[in-house]
């Protein structure tokens, strides 16, 4: 995917990749700030908290 972010100074290629995993049974997700936040209980509510997260970083995006 060739394209911008908000902070690169010129077009890059992005990959997405499965930030989700599984340690010791429990949900967790990795940011590209080098976080693991959870551990969440289920899908339902792990897609929730990513959601939640995105919307807070984005927030603090448009306040800079």
């Amino acid at each position: 995917m060739l394209g911008m972010r908000a902070h690169d100074s010129a077009p890059a290629t992005h990959f997405r990749s499965d930030r989700v995993c599984r340690v010791n049974g429990e949900l967790f997700f990795s940011t590209r700030e080098n976080t693991l936040e959870g551990p969440f209980e289920s899908a339902e509510q792990i897609s929730k908290e990513i959601q939640a997260y995105i919307a807070r970083m984005q927030g603090l995006d448009s306040k800079r």
